[in-house]
């Protein structure tokens, strides 16, 4: 069983990423912090978060007061000043931002806010930090939530879960992340809500695919729909325990990332929808969309226990065996 690990008062918070996410946690974070540590790999963002307190590359209109941030390239440097530390990357590089780091994680918390699995491991981002760094479940955590970067960075209202063992720590967790603009709530239900946020991506470019199709608001309403029961139905049966799924770290996630033209796996969808091949639409993608990633995985994931993922199911067979996405939502609305 893992040792208790509690969060001390006046805990210092880095953050690992320099993308639109991380971008705004940081922000959300000088708000409360005199100093955020943050870790860019980006050597021309670096430059400019140094001298400018812009982000050239992601939310570039977003100022930071550059006496309140620390970015740095050096990993090391930065995880060795903090106590919290914040993984905001897509899954599909934690594994190349973390290659070089050498400190040791045993003092530290470390706070998911990635909603993706790690390719080729089939894990999320806690599972891999604890089988990989040997980070236990008492010092990890996840921050989840119906939550696009580019609202929060710009102050508008949004809801959040803070997700972690301990109660106590949660709620310290909620203290370094509150701001007048961000309601927090506090949850157990570790694995739920981060596997909440995997397969919410996956749905959107479902969702994105359907308004491609120009298949119309009713029939997206009752998809998105059945996407929610589905999603519900997984993590019940792969992480069964007391949920309710309409709370908005697993319904509000879904639905925002389904509707939101922010939503970058809802225009990869709509960019297959409309007649792109997969090739073409990934490479006019800007970001990443995590839910192509996150669906191979899945699917190794779910062949032993085999729920039934019918929407999963589809969107894999377009994305990666070359289905047609008409014909495949046409047997969906036909049964046939």
């Amino acid at each position: 069983m893992d040792k208790s690990y509690r969060i001390t008062e006046g805990a210092k918070c880095a953050v690992i990423g320099y993308g639109s996410w991380a971008t705004a946690l940081v922000k959300v974070l000088t708000l409360k912090y005199d100093k955020v540590y943050w870790y860019v790999r980006n050597n021309d963002v670096l430059e400019s978060l140094r001298t400018t307190g812009f982000n050239l590359k992601y939310l570039s209109d977003i100022e930071f007061d550059i006496n309140r941030i620390v970015p740095d390239n050096d990993i090391n440097k930065v995880v060795s000043s903090a106590d919290i530390i914040v993984l905001a990357v897509p899954s599909a590089f934690l594994k190349t931002f973390l290659e070089p780091l050498t400190v040791s994680l045993s003092d530290k918390f470390v706070l998911s806010a990635m909603k993706g699995l790690i390719p080729d491991e089939t894990k999320t981002a806690t599972e891999y930090m604890r089988d990989a760094y040997g980070v236990p479940y008492s010092q990890l955590g996840v921050i989840s939530g119906p939550s696009h970067a580019e609202d929060v960075a710009r102050g508008h209202s949004t809801y959040l879960s803070v997700v972690c063992d301990e109660a106590s720590n949660a709620e310290a967790l909620r203290t370094c992340f509150s701001a007048p603009f961000v309601t927090l709530s506090c949850s157990h239900d570790l694995h739920g809500v981060e596997f909440a946020g995997v397969l919410k991506n996956i749905y959107a470019i479902a969702a994105g695919m359907a308004a491609g199709l120009g298949l119309g608001d009713n029939f997206l309403a009752t998809f998105v729909s059945h996407c929610a029961c589905e999603m519900r139905n997984f993590l019940n049966a792969f992480y069964p325990c007391e949920r309710d799924t309409m709370r908005p770290e697993y319904l509000g996630d879904l639905l925002v990332t389904c509707y939101s033209n922010y939503s970058r796996n809802r225009r990869l969808g709509q960019l297959i929808g409309r007649g792109c091949s997969v090739k073409s639409a990934l490479n006019e993608m800007t970001m990443v969309a995590e839910g192509y990633y996150s669906v191979a995985s899945l699917m190794r994931l779910n062949a032993d226990k085999r729920v039934d993922t019918p929407i999963i199911n589809m969107v894999y067979s377009i994305l990666y065996q070359g289905a047609i996405p008409r014909l495949c939502f046409k047997r969906i609305r036909t049964g046939k």
